[in-house]
This record gives structure tokens, C-alpha cells and sequence, in this order.
């Protein structure tokens, strides 16, 4: 790999283009016309504009960026999160271009791009599931699947992801207006109006295994990360580990999710997504494909750069280490910080008048922004994350609550004061919380 176009914009441009120079590749950034100055354009050794401010017009413009691609002589691509991330026809174009992507075959992607195709296929590996069905195709089906799990349940979009296309169905007389609702939301946002139905648990966990695989079959996991702490199904705060996790059921739960890899050829890393209930039952719910955002406090706690793994991976190296190698040390915490109001949510667009992020011991911060930055309306509203490490989860927590003290952001609202609020709270100090419960009870 000499030359690494990387198709994403921000923090996780900046990212990747660190590690690649670290290990002597050269990077092409990408760019809409409003990202022109951004600082993962300044910082690349080549930058191409791939078109318009709005992401159809450059970031998901695949002729636009496959043609930056040739004029650049770039022979790798890094998709980053988001955007063509988790695009199967994206992965296989590039693929058939001879160019190198950086994350799993264009078949695993797919496979686990339906969520009713990927229960039937993690089933089959022996991984535990909810209580679900095949996709509805009318009312009769459904209320036969529904009366066979019993309610509540979820209605699901099996294309979905961020909640949209996700009702809850609590009472039988609301199932067919739940059911056209969310079916109707699934088209709207997904392009398909399919749907399945699965047992909803009530105040679950939201625990995830990242895993990483060569293309020579050998398969690990780095342990969990904790992220309940949610709000309408987007993740606010992540740490690793969870602070509820036992030896025992990591183990389980590492094995589910590296079943899961194996079932699907898996190559790079990736994340398994489980629902875990009050008796530490575990389910599998997704798996995404790609880097996360919450990355950072899996690389702090195991020692381990992820996107460097990633390249190594894609040019058919071998892992360099085996399962009894990881070591998790110390807690990790990591606060998306977004530019919007803190308990609204609306988005907070602007420039920035003063960007002065936290720093000392045991800080890492995330960022694409810089005084005098452009946030622009067009892209999702995160501008940094703030991680902090600690050799305990009250020593990450106490650094945390400094850092964001220190935070200075002026010219734009953030929802640094929501963070502050959740680490004040005693659920937090004793991970008491559930995956509404920011909007249930903290803000309710």
C-alpha cells in the first residue's frame, strides 16, 4: 500500500491519516466545497474536491470518488464510519477495480447489511439471539409472530440503523398502526420498506466486542465496550471496559462475537453489537463492519492502534498477535462532543470563534476543528471526542470531569454541559443505567 484515499471528512479522516504516516503511506483526502479548509485537507499530502456541500453530491458520490481515485494513483481506499462505510456495492466496485478496501469483502458487508438475514446466519453459529421473526410481509403474519413471542416487542427496520424505522408494540390494538408506521419510516429513510419483529427487552445494556481478523483465518476479540448511555438510540458516552462485566462473561461474549467473524469470512475489524438484560443474558443485535466511533478507549485499555491493524490486514498481513496476548489495562471513557444545544438537540452549525480542547495527563482528544473552523449544517453535528484514562473507572471519570472543564468552544453551542450533568448523576457513578434512561429519567 503507497497511497491511501481516504472517503470520510472529519475526526476520522484526521485519524487514519495519522496512522498511515506513521507507517510511510501517503494520503489523498477528499472534499465538498465547504470542506475545502478542513483540517484533514490541510493535513493530507494530496486532497481532491469530489463535489457539492451536500453528501450525495460528494461523500456518497461513488463515480466522483472512484474517478479521484484513478486521477490520484491511489491503490487503497479507507471508507472511515458512516457515509460508504457499510455500502456493499461501494466495497465491490472498488474491488473490482483492483483497489484495495480497507475493511471486510463485499459479501460480508451484504450479509450483514440485513438485520433479517444476519439473526438467520449468527443463529446458525451457534450465537444467541432474541425472540424474532423473518421479514413481515402483512398483518396476518405478524400478529401469528407476535402472539408466538409475546408482547412487548420491537417492530425493526431490517435495513435500518439510529432507531429510525423502530417502534415498540406494547398492546395488540396498537399493532397494526405500529406496524405501517414503522414500515412507512423504513422506506422513507433506508430505501426499503422491510421489517422484522423481535422480543423487546425491557431496560437492556448495550455492550459491543470488537473483534479483528486477517484474511488467513485467525480471529480475536479486544474486549467489550459499555454503551448504554444513549439518546434516541445515538451513543453519548462509551468506556471500555464495561463496568459491569465479569472475566466469565467476557469470555462468553468474545467467543460469540468471534463466531460471528468466522461465520462471515470477516477480514479487519469490526464490532458485534449485543443486548445484555438484568439477569446478564446476552443477544446479538448487529454487527457493524467497519471502524467505530468509539474506538479510542478500546486502543487505550488493550495498547492496540485499530486503524493501523486495519491497514495491515488489508495488505494481507497476518495478525501479530493471538487471543492470550491481550491484555485490557486500566478504564476508558470517551464523551462525543456535538455541536447542538445540550438538552434540545437542535443542531448548532457555525464557526468556530475559539476551539481550545482539553490537554494534561491522560487526555486524548479526537478532532477535525481548529480556530476559525466551519461546522457545517450538512454532516453529522460530532466535532471531537474527549477520551480520558484512568487506572480505575473513578480515576477516568475525575480526569473526565476536568477535561471537560477545560474544554473551550465559543462561537457554537455543544452539549459539553449534558456530559457534565450524566458524570454528576450516582447512576453513573454506580452504572446503574439503561439505554433510555438519559431520556426517561435524566431529562425527563
Amino acid at each position: 500500500m503507497k497511497k491511501l484515499l481516504i472517503a470520510n471528512r472529519g475526526e476520522i479522516a484526521v485519524r487514519i491519516i495519522r496512522s498511515a504516516r506513521e507507517m510511510g503511506i501517503k494520503t489523498v483526502a477528499i472534499h465538498s466545497e465547504i470542506d475545502a479548509n478542513s483540517l484533514h485537507v490541510r493535513i493530507a499530502d494530496e486532497s481532491v474536491c469530489v463535489g457539492g456541500n451536500r453528501a450525495k453530491d460528494s461523500y456518497l458520490n461513488v463515480v466522483s470518488i472512484m474517478s479521484a481515485c484513478e486521477l490520484v494513483g491511489a491503490d487503497a481506499i479507507h471508507p472511515g464510519y458512516g457515509f460508504l462505510s457499510e455500502n456493499a456495492d461501494f466495497a465491490s466496485v472498488v474491488e473490482k477495480h483492483g483497489i484495495k478496501f480497507v475493511g471486510p469483502m463485499a459479501e460480508t458487508i451484504r450479509s450483514m447489511g440485513s438485520k433479517v438475514g444476519a439473526r438467520a446466519l449468527v443463529e446458525g453459529a451457534d450465537v444467541p439471539v432474541l425472540p424474532g421473526s423473518s421479514a413481515i410481509e402483512d398483518m396476518a403474519q405478524l400478529k401469528s409472530e407476535v402472539e408466538r413471542i409475546g408482547l412487548p416487542v420491537l417492530i425493526k427496520a431490517s435495513h435500518g440503523g439510529g432507531g429510525r424505522g423502530m417502534r415498540v408494540v406494547t398492546s395488540m390494538e396498537d399493532l397494526e398502526k405500529t406496524f405501517h408506521s414503522a414500515k412507512s419510516e423504513s422506506q422513507s429513510a433506508f430505501a426499503s420498506s422491510e421489517v422484522f419483529v423481535e422480543k423487546f427487552i425491557e431496560k437492556p445494556r448495550h455492550i459491543e466486542i470488537q473483534i479483528l481478523a486477517d484474511e488467513h483465518g485467525n480471529v480475536i476479540h479486544l474486549g467489550e465496550r459499555e454503551c448504554t448511555l444513549q439518546r434516541r438510540h445515538q451513543k453519548v458516552i462509551e468506556e471500555a471496559p464495561s463496568p459491569v462485566m465479569t472475566p466469565e462473561l467476557r469470555a462468553r461474549m468474545g467467543e460469540s462475537a468471534c463466531s460471528v467473524a468466522r461465520a462471515t469470512n470477516y477480514r479487519g475489524v469490526g464490532t458485534v453489537e449485543f443486548l445484555v438484560d438484568d439477569k446478564f443474558n446476552f443477544y446479538f443485535m448487529e454487527m457493524n463492519t467497519r471502524i467505530q466511533v468509539e474506538h479510542p478507549v478500546t486502543e487505550i485499555v488493550t495498547g492496540i492502534d485499530l486503524v493501523k491493524a486495519q491497514l495491515q490486514v488489508a495488505m494481507g498481513e497476518k495478525l501479530t498477535i493471538n487471543q492470550e496476548d491481550v491484555e485490557i489495562t486500566g478504564h476508558a471513557i470517551e464523551c462525543r462532543i456535538n455541536a447542538e444545544d445540550p438538552f434540545t438537540f437542535v443542531p448548532c452549525p457555525g464557526t468556530l470563534k475559539e476551539y481550545l480542547p482539553s490537554g494534561g495527563r491522560n487526555v486524548r482528544v479526537d478532532s477535525g476543528m481548529f480556530n476559525g473552523a466551519v461546522v457545517p449544517p450538512f454532516y453529522d453535528s460530532m466535532i471531537a471526542k474527549l477520551i480520558t484514562f484512568g487506572s480505575d473507572r473513578a480515576e477516568a471519570t475525575e480526569t473526565m470531569k476536568r477535561a471537560l472543564y477545560e474544554f473551550m468552544i465559543d462561537g457554537i453551542k455543544t452539549n459539553i454541559p449534558l456530559h457534565q450533568k450524566i458524570l454528576d448523576t450516582e447512576v453513573f457513578e454506580q452504572a446503574t443505567f439503561w439505554t433510555k434512561w438519559i431520556e426517561n429519567d435524566l431529562l425527563a
